[in-house]
C-alpha cells in the first residue's frame, strides 16, 4: 500500500473518539465493519475466497452453509499452482476481483498459501504447494490480480498453519530457522512483491502465542522487517485477546464479537496497556483499506461477463491438469475413438472443496453432458460407484459390461466432498474402495483404461496398473469437465506439474504417526524437511515427485551457463537451451534447484531456487534465463538473526521435476564470515534428512528451549470438545453430549461441519462469534466453574450474564 495512503487521514482520526476508534476495529455483522455516516466512514465488506467470491446472500454463517450469491468457482489454489504459471494466476485473480467489486465486496479473503506439511490436512486443497518459493509467487501474482481492480485481496492464514484439528487452539511448536525459510518465506514473498492491503492472521498460536497476538511475527518480521503497512484482520473468531492483538499490529477483530470486546479495548488504551500510538495506527490501517477499495465498490457496473469468466476457468483448468501416465501414448484420443464414460463424479462432478470456500457457481460443466461435443464417440453412461462409499455391485457390473463396448474407458473416479473439507482433516490418502474395485473390474473387460482423477491432495495409488493413463484434474472448478475433454483430445497439450510430492505410502511422510496432533502442541519435529525436502534428502522413494508432469510432446534441455556474478558471487541468472523435440505444440516447466554445500549448516539436499514455463512449436529451441530466488544460496541463522551464505562449492541444478535433473552446473561461494549456528549440538537427525522420529532431547536442542508440556490445562483455550476433562459435573455432561454428537458425525461418513467447528472450538470463541450473546467475563465463569469451583463458578456465570446484557 502507498504510503500516501495510510498518512492522509490524521484530520480524521483527530475527530474520533476513543470509543469509535475502537468499535472500528471489530466487526459488526459476519463479514461488514461498522460505519460511521457522520465521519463520512463506510462499513467495509469482506467476503470468503479463494477461488471464487462467496458473498452470502441471507443470513451469513462462517462455514458457508448458506447460500451465496453467484459467482465464478474457479481451480482450487492446489489446481492452478500445478500450472506454476503466475501470469494465469494474475489472470484468475483479476477476474475475482472485478466479481468482488461487482457484488460489493471490498475484500477478497484469499489467496491461502500455508504450505503442505502434510498431505492429510484436510484444507491442502486452499493451498498452493510443500514449497515457499512456488506458493509465494503464485500467491503474489493472484494478489496482484485482485488488487488491479481496486478492491483488496488478504492472503492467509498467517502463520505456521497446518492442520484442521484443533485448529483454533493449537500451538505450532517450531524452530526459527524452518519458519523462516519454509512457513514464513511465501509470505515474505507476497508482501515484497504485491503488498496486499490486507493479510489474515491463523487461528493457531506460534511457539506459545497466538500468531494474531504475537509481536514477533506481526511487529517484528511483517511490519518492521518486511515494511507491511496494510490491514491485517484475525480468522473468523481467531482473536483471544483483542487488546494485544492491537498491540502488537492485528487491526480487525472479526466476525462480530459485541461491545464486550470493544468495551476491552476501550479500557486497555485508557489503562496505557496499549497505546494511543498504537490504537491510531490501527485505525489508519483500517481506515486506509476502507477508502481504497470505497471507490472501486462504487464505480463499479454492478455485474461481470459470466460466460467469459467461465471462459477463463476453463482455459485454466486445462493448463492446469497433469498427466501423470500414458502408457501406449494412449492419449490423445483420435477423434471418433469410442468411449464408455464411467463414474459418477461424469455426472456430478467434484469441482472444488467444502467449507467457507465453497462458491455457488454460476453454472457447472460436467462430461456427461460436454462429451457430445467433443468429437469423441461416447456409447454410454455409468455411475459404477455410489458416492458415499458404500456397496453398488451391480453398479460395478453394468460399467463392466458398458467397458467392453468401447476402444476406450473414460473412468473418473477421486476424493469425495466429505473427504476434503474446512474443518477436518484426513484419515488416510486413499480413494474409497468400491472406486477401486470399479476400476479393476473396468480394466479387466477392457484394460485400454483412462482414469481421470479429482482430489484436491495426493492419494495412494496402488491400482496404477490398471490405468493405461492417468490425468490429474485437481480440482478444477466449474469449467473442469470441458478443460478435460480439450486435455483428452489433444486440443490442449498437457503442460502441468505437480506442486507437491505424493508418496507411495501415507506412512513414508515424516512425522506420520503424530498428524495431526490432538493435544494443545503441534510439533514440527521434521524441521526443513517437508515434501521434496524430506524425500529426496532421505532418499525415500515416492510414486510421483515435485515437479513432475507429462505432455504429449518432449523437451531437450542443453548449453547450461552462468550469468554474471552479484554481490555476494552468486550468479544472477542460470541460462540454458531449451528446445521442443516433439511433434506438436507444447509448454514445459523448467525448474531450478539449488544443492548447497551442507559442510557446517545441515539443510535438504536441493531446493528450489526458480522455475520458468516456456512455450515452444515443433523443432523450435529457446534460450531460457532463470534468475534465482533472492534466498536461494542463504540459509536463516538462528545465532546471527539474519540470513547468511555458507562458503563451498555450490551445485546448480536445471530439470523437469525434482528428480529428473537435466543439467547441472557449479560455483564456488566466499560465505560470510558469521557464527556456525549449531556448533556443539547432537542433531544426527537433521545431518542426514532421517527425520521420520525425532526424539525430545534432539528436538530441544533444535528449538534451543524445553518441548511444551502436552498436558490439557483448564483456561479459555480449553475446546469444548475438552469439557469432560474439567471438573464440573455440568461439564461433564455437555462433554459427552457434544462428544457423542462428533462421533456419531464422523461415523456417519458425512460429518456435519457445524459439529466439527464446535467440537474443535475453544472456549474463549464464545465471546467472539456470538454477537455479544456471550461475555469474556462469561467464559471465564465458565473455567471457573470446570476447575471445581461449582457454585461460585455459576453464580458468577449468572451475574457476568446479568451485565452483559445491562451493557447491550
Amino acid at each position: 500500500m502507498e504510503g500516501d495512503l495510510v498518512d492522509s487521514y490524521d484530520d480524521l482520526i483527530a475527530r474520533m473518539t476513543i470509543e469509535q476508534k475502537c468499535a472500528l476495529l471489530s466487526g459488526a455483522g459476519e463479514f461488514t465493519t461498522r460505519a460511521y455516516p457522520e465521519l463520512g466512514i463506510p462499513e467495509l465488506r469482506f467476503s470468503d475466497g479463494p477461488n471464487g467470491l462467496r458473498k452470502q446472500a441471507g443470513a451469513s454463517d462462517h462455514l458457508g452453509l448458506n447460500p451465496s450469491e453467484p459467482a465464478t468457482c474457479f481451480p482450487t489454489a492446489c489446481t492452478m499452482a500445478n500450472s506454476w504459471d503466475p501470469v494465469l494466476a494474475q489472470r484468475e485473480g483479476a477476474a475475482m476481483g472485478e466479481e468482488a467489486a461487482a457484488q460489493g465486496v471490498n475484500v477478497l479473503l484469499g489467496p491461502g498459501l500455508n504450505i503442505k506439511r502434510n498431505p492429510l490436512c484436510g484444507r491442502n486443497f486452499e493451498y498452493y504447494s510443500e514449497d515457499p518459493l512456488l506458493a509465494g509467487r503464485m500467491a503474489a501474482a493472484c494478489v496482484r490480480g485482485i488488487q488491479s481492480r481496486g478492491v483488496a485481496a488478504c492472503p492467509k492464514h498467517f502463520a505456521v498453519n497446518s492442520q484442521e484439528t484443533r485448529r483454533m487452539a493449537s500451538d505450532s511448536v517450531v524452530d526459527e530457522r524452518t519458519m523462516r525459510e519454509l512457513y514464513l518465506s511465501g509470505f515474505e514473498r507476497v508482501v515484497r512483491e504485491s503488498a496486499p492491503k490486507c493479510l489474515m492472521s491463523s487461528y493457531n498460536l506460534v511457539n506459545g502465542t497466538y500468531a494474531n497476538e504475537s509481536r514477533h511475527l506481526l511487529g517484528e518480521i511483517l511490519r518492521r522487517e518486511w515494511g507491511y503497512r496494510g490491514a491485517v484482520v484475525t480468522d473468523w473468531g481467531g482473536s483471544n485477546d483483542h487488546a494485544a492483538g492491537v498491540a502488537a499490529g492485528s487491526t480487525f477483530e472479526m466476525p462480530n464479537p459485541g461491545k464486550d470486546s470493544v468495551r476491552e479495548l476501550v479500557a486497555a488504551v485508557r489503562s496505557g496497556s496499549v497505546g494511543g500510538e498504537a490504537l491510531d495506527a490501527r485505525v489508519r490501517e483500517a481506515l486506509a483499506l476502507i477508502f481504497s477499495t470505497d471507490a472501486a465498490v462504487r464505480a463499479s457496473r454492478g455485474w461481470f461477463d459470466a460466460e467469459a469468466h467461465h471462459a477463463l476457468a476453463r482455459e485454466i483448468a486445462a493448463q492446469c491438469a497433469v498427466l501423470l501416465k500414458n502408457e501406449g501414448a494412449l492419449l490423445p484420443l483420435a477423434l471418433g475413438t469410442r468411449v464408455a464414460l464411467i463414474g459418477d463424479f461424469a455426472d456430478a462432478p467434484r469441482y472444488q472443496g467444502a467449507g467457507s470456500s465453497a462458491v455457488n457457481a454460476t453454472q457447472v460443466d460436467s462430461l456427461r453432458v460436454l462429451i457430445g461435443e467433443s468429437g469423441l464417440d461416447c456409447v454410454g453412461y455409468e455411475p459404477g460407484y455410489r458416492r458415499d462409499g458404500g456397496d453398488g455391485a451391480a453398479l460395478v457390473d453394468k460399467a463392466a459390461v458398458l467397458a467392453k463396448r468401447a476402444d476406450v474407458a473414460l473412468v473418473c473416479l477421486g476424493l469425495t466432498e466429505i473427504q476434503e473439507s474446512e474443518g477436518l482433516d484426513r484419515t488416510d490418502m486413499r480413494i474409497n474402495e468400491n472406486q477401486v474395485s470399479l476400476l479393476r473390474a473396468v480394466a479387466a473387460a477392457n484394460p485400454r483404461v483412462v482414469m481421470l482423477l479429482s482430489a484436491g491432495a495426493p492419494v495412494e495409488v496402488p491400482w496404477l496398473g490398471d490405468a493405461r493413463a492417468l490425468l490429474h484434474l485437481a480440482l478444477g472448478g466449474q469449467a473442469g469437465a470441458g478443460a478435460a475433454l480439450d486435455v483428452l483430445t489433444g486440443k490442449v497439450c498437457p503442460s502441468g506439474k505437480l506442486a507437491e510430492t505424493w508418496p507411495v505410502r501415507y506412512e513414508d511422510v515424516p512425522g506420520a504417526a503424530a498428524y495431526p496432533s490432538t493435544s494443545r502442541a503441534a510439533e514440527y519435529r521434521e524441521g526443513p524437511y517437508v515434501g521434496y525436502r524430506y524425500f529426496n534428502t532421505a532418499d525415500v522413494p515416492v510414486a510421483f515427485p515435485f515437479g513432475y508432469g507429462l505432455s504429449y510432446t518432449t523437451f531437450a534441455y542443453s548449453d547450461v551457463a552462468l550469468g554474471p556474478a552479484g554481490s555476494d558471487g552468486a550468479p544472477s541468472e542460470i541460462s540454458f537451451v531449451l528446445t521442443n523435440t516433439g511433434e506438436v505444440a507444447g509448454a514445459e516447466v523448467a525448474q531450478l534447484y539449488v544443492e548447497a554445500p551442507r559442510r557446517d549448516v545441515f539443510g535438504p539436499a536441493r531446493v528450489l531456487a526458480g522455475f520458468v514455463k516456456v512455450e515452444l512449436r515443433p523443432g523450435e529451441s529457446r534460450r531460457v534465463a532463470l534468475p534465482p530466488d533472492a534466498h536461494a544460496f542463504q540459509y536463516w541463522n538462528v545465532r546471527t538473526h539474519g540470513w547468511e551464505l555458507e562458503g563451498g562449492t555450490y551445485r546448480l541444478h536445471v530439470g523437469a521435476s525434482s528428480r529428473d535433473i537435466r543439467l547441472s552446473c557449479e560455483v564456488e561461494l566466499a560465505g560470510t564470515d558469521v557464527p556456525v549456528p549449531y556448533e556443539g549440538l547432537e542433531l544426527a537427525p537433521y545431518e542426514t534428512g532421517d527425520v521420520r522420529t525425532v526424539d525430545d532431547a534432539t528436538f530441544e536442542r533444535l528449538l534451543g528451549r524445553p518441548v511444551p508440556s502436552a498436558r490439557p490445562r483448564i483456561d479459555r483455550s480449553m475446546t469444548l470438545g475438552e469439557l469432560g476433562r474439567g471438573r464440573s459435573p455440568l461439564g461433564w455432561i455437555a462433554g459427552a453430549v457434544l462428544t457423542h454428537l462428533y462421533r456419531k458425525s464422523l461415523a456417519s461418513g458425512e460429518p456435519d461441519l457445524n459439529v466439527t467447528f464446535v467440537y474443535n472450538m475453544p472456549l474463549r470463541a464464545l465471546a467472539k462469534m456470538t454477537g455479544g450473546a456471550v461475555s469474556m467475563g462469561m467464559v471465564d465463569a465458565i473455567v471457573m466453574e470446570l476447575r471445581g469451583f461449582w457454585v461460585i463458578g455459576l453464580l458468577r456465570f449468572l451475574v457476568e450474564a446479568l451485565l452483559n446484557k445491562l451493557r447491550s
